[in-house]
């Protein structure tokens, strides 16, 4: 297994300025309804990867180099005249500092998402009004994968973008489709942003922070104390873990980061990895195989 230690020292290209907007893939996978030929999913797929690519979603400019890349799948399981039921997986990454190597930041697999939609129907996004739930859905993401990215690179970076994500769960829960509510669950849109901007998980954004700005981005420098920095990092969500354990968000940031970091302490500079993997067993256990993988 090639070491993400290797990767980061061995290429050199630098990253200037916070990657705001997208360069987004999007893909419709209508598989399931067996008919997956027809021509709306085709015509669904390029309407919304215009949507997410070419709407102005800040008020900030950046270059082409600079914007996100990032992923959504939406799987369609059934359809009937305008109304789709599916879920959406949402991913996205963001560059590291002295390298090729983009590390995830966003995983996120929404299971409650049923929309309507109308071949070649206009998707507008208001910031403050209630459109649809295709569109209310994306914007929630898009939203989310920007706060995260912006966080990484500066601490509360992405205060106004989470913001603006409660604003589009709190608008769209007028209507009725699930993952906007309490009721709806420990793993829904609503319990993300509620838990994202809640004292009770504070943690959660001094770790990515403190994670890629001071920790994946000094690698091609110093790797050893990158490491060391990764893992008191780490070490900050046992605070959180034993105020709330198992939470919803420490499985949405272990879902992104868990293949990372077992890559990341099995090879390159020796640091304490019993510490880690103590750590790493008391706030993620889930992933204890993983962990298991890490040694010298």
């Amino acid at each position: 297994m090639r070491s993400i230690i290797v990767l980061l020292v061995s290429f050199f290209i630098t990253f200037s300025g916070f990657s705001q907007e997208l360069n987004c893939n999007v893909v419709v996978n209508a598989r399931q309804t067996g008919n997956e030929n027809l021509q709306i999913f085709k015509t669904l797929q390029n309407q919304l990867t215009e949507f997410v690519n070419n709407t102005t979603w800040t008020s900030k400019t950046f270059s082409s180099q600079e914007r996100i890349n990032c992923s959504m799948t939406l799987t369609i399981s059934d359809y009937s005249g305008e109304s789709f039921q599916g879920t959406i997986q949402v991913q996205s990454s963001r560059p590291v500092y002295g390298s090729s190597y983009t590390s995830p930041i966003y995983n996120f697999n929404d299971k409650d998402f049923n929309f309507r939609y109308l071949e070649f129907q206009n998707l507008i996004f208001n910031p403050n009004q209630y459109q649809s739930n295709l569109v209310s859905v994306i914007a929630f993401h898009v939203y989310m994968i920007l706060a995260l990215d912006a966080d990484s690179f500066a601490k509360e970076g992405g205060q106004s973008y989470y913001k603006q994500a409660q604003t589009i769960a709190n608008y769209s829960r007028q209507e009725n489709y699930k993952g906007w509510k309490l009721e709806d669950g420990l793993q829904s849109r609503f319990a993300l942003i509620d838990n994202v901007l809640s004292t009770t998980f504070k943690e959660f954004r001094d770790v990515v922070y403190s994670y890629h700005r001071e920790g994946l981005d000094l690698m091609s420098e110093n790797p050893k104390l990158a490491k060391e920095k990764i893992a008191t990092a780490l070490k900050q969500f046992e605070t959180m873990n034993s105020r709330r354990p198992n939470s919803f968000l420490l499985r949405t940031f272990f879902d992104s980061k868990a293949d990372e970091i077992e890559q990341i302490f099995t090879g390159g500079p020796n640091v304490n990895i019993a510490s880690v993997k103590e750590t790493l067993q008391k706030v993620a256990p889930m992933h204890s195989s993983k962990w298991q993988n890490i040694k010298f």
